[in-house]
């Protein structure tokens, strides 16, 4: 995996992104995210929007981001990383990570 700075800040009310920041949108359900695998531009923050369709309440975790952040039941919550290098990030649901799971690939601008 590959391994970068990631800045993490608190999520609140939804504000517009900055426009050195790119939107992502994550939903849980059944346990699940999806999508599983996303993509975003390197150099660029991310703007992570977590929502959580389950009746449960689930941790993002991830090592690769130095991230973890719970979503409650039926709740959203929204967060930033980055900027990243190009490569690839793992994030999971810490209470669920044999179904919750997926990877953020950073790449390069062509």
């Amino acid at each position: 995996m590959a391994a970068g700075s990631a800045l993490l800040t608190s999520g609140g009310a939804a504000a517009a992104p900055a426009p050195d920041t790119h939107e992502l949108t994550l939903t849980l359900k059944d346990h699940r995210f999806t999508p599983d695998v996303v993509e975003a531009p390197a150099g660029r923050r991310i703007r992570i929007n977590l929502v959580n369709r389950d009746a449960a309440s689930e941790e993002f975790d991830s090592e690769d981001l130095h991230v973890e952040r719970d979503v409650t039941p039926n709740g959203k919550v929204s967060f930033v990383v980055g900027p990243l290098k190009p490569g690839a990030y793992s994030f999971m649901g810490e209470l669920h990570p044999d179904t919750a799971s997926g990877t953020i690939r950073v790449v390069a601008a062509p």
